[in-house]
């Protein structure tokens, strides 16, 4: 049995251009080398149900065994790498510009954006996704959405429900809303999506309410007290994840003291106010105790926690206060940085490279194409500066440690 599950697994595995035995088996993290770049292949597909075998009881002394994750980022290329560290948009009416940057090898997954009219309109997009590679085992295709509610719910139409806005989820109950935010979670799951980018942790003050733009205004948030946001706001996050749903907590540090919405303006994005001892973390706090999967950080400013660098640039803020402070260990993904007002002085390859020194993990792009050139920066730098590499490396493991849960891995149980 061990000798044809491991055969499964190397037939498997050599779909992402790599065959050696030290894959399938346990080993230290240099067990196998780099894998060989696949050319034009994508590193994304749909699931496998292809096993890889655990080792035995630990000898004593003995290295412990490699997770299915781990081996799988021991095998990648640069350039694999890379790719599943970037996350393109896709839109209803263009779904090409996407599938070319998946099929080229320059991103790992995508979000859907432009307002989806149903769900069989999204499972087709979807499906035609993981259909590019759906006769192999390679690394899962995520794919995200915009789901919270109110005035940002980028999927309706027939299949799918009418979600309210947070402040009248908050109204329903934390055991109502997760029964509700479960459902709505299955529906997104029936459309072919992994990733909620939902929900909202930021804490709106009265005293700003409307004129917060990118979050008062359109009644994004679940209260204006970090009290009144966390139980709504843990039980949409759990609901999510009841119905096979990851979710997304956001937008770290927070952004309900701004006035400006970063994805308009690089102006009135400056939060003079937030600290390390800020109670407006307290709702970000409750959700990594919670479990959540994904943090998204702002591309705000945040002078009392950096004075020189944007949240997503930030290794004071992401290393230090949300890895170190907090003990987040999961997966962080930027707000967008492609499109966004906020990072348009920022060249395109410098937003995916700060952000990696930083300490984060995925960078979404509103613009495809940007993704090439945020790739081709990631494998420049890993093979010039061994210190960046070993961030690369970092984040690929969160990454597909996420996967290996979620059984996008050809080795995942």
């Amino acid at each position: 049995m061990r000798t044809t599950r491991r055969r499964t697994c190397l037939a498997a595995l050599a779909t992402i251009g790599v065959l050696t035995g030290a894959a399938c088996g346990p080993g230290g993290r240099d067990a196998a080398g780099p894998a060989t770049p696949s050319g034009s292949s994508s590193p994304t597909s749909a699931p496998s149900d292809a096993a890889v075998p655990t080792s035995g009881p630990a000898q004593t002394g003995a290295a412990p065994a490699q997770t299915c994750a781990q081996r799988i980022g021991d095998m990648l290329s640069p350039q694999q790498k890379a790719a599943q560290l970037i996350l393109v948009a896709m839109t209803p009416g263009s779904t090409a510009d996407a599938s070319a940057q998946l099929k080229k090898g320059n991103a790992g997954g995508v979000f859907l954006l432009g307002g989806w009219p149903s769900q069989a309109a999204a499972k087709q997009a979807t499906d035609q996704i993981h259909a590019q590679s759906a006769s192999t085992a390679q690394i899962g295709t995520w794919v995200a959405i915009d789901q919270e509610g109110g005035q940002v719910q980028q999927l309706k139409g027939p299949g799918v429900s009418s979600i309210p806005s947070a402040l009248d989820q908050a109204m329903l109950g934390p055991e109502t809303l997760r029964a509700q935010a479960a459902q709505w979670a299955q529906q997104l799951k029936q459309a072919g999506i992994d990733i909620n980018l939902a929900p909202v942790a930021d804490v709106v003050p009265a005293d700003i309410g409307k004129k917060n733009g990118p979050i008062g205004r359109y009644d994004r948030q679940y209260g204006d007290t970090p009290q009144a946001v966390t139980a709504p706001m843990i039980a949409f996050l759990q609901g999510m994840q009841d119905g096979g749903i990851a979710a997304t907590v956001k937008h770290f540090p927070g952004i309900g003291r701004i006035t400006g919405n970063t994805d308009q303006t690089a102006s009135g994005i400056d939060d003079d106010v937030a600290s390390a001892a800020d109670p407006a973390l307290a709702p970000f706090q409750s959700a990594i105790q919670a479990g959540v999967p994904i943090v998204m950080v702002s591309t705000a400013r945040y002078p009392q926690l950096d004075p020189q660098n944007q949240a997503a640039f930030s290794g004071a803020i992401i290393d230090g206060l949300l890895r170190g402070q907090l003990g987040f260990t999961g997966v962080t993904f930027t707000d967008d940085v492609g499109a966004a007002k906020s990072v348009a002085d920022v060249p395109v390859a410098d937003r995916i490279t700060r952000y990696l020194e930083a300490g984060g993990d995925v960078v979404l792009t509103a613009v495809p194409t940007q993704a090439q050139t945020m790739a081709a920066a990631v494998v420049a730098q890993y093979g010039a500066e061994p210190a960046f590499a070993a961030k690369v490396d970092a984040a690929v493991d969160r990454v597909l440690a996420l996967k290996e849960k979620q059984h996008l891995l050809p080795c995942s149980g």
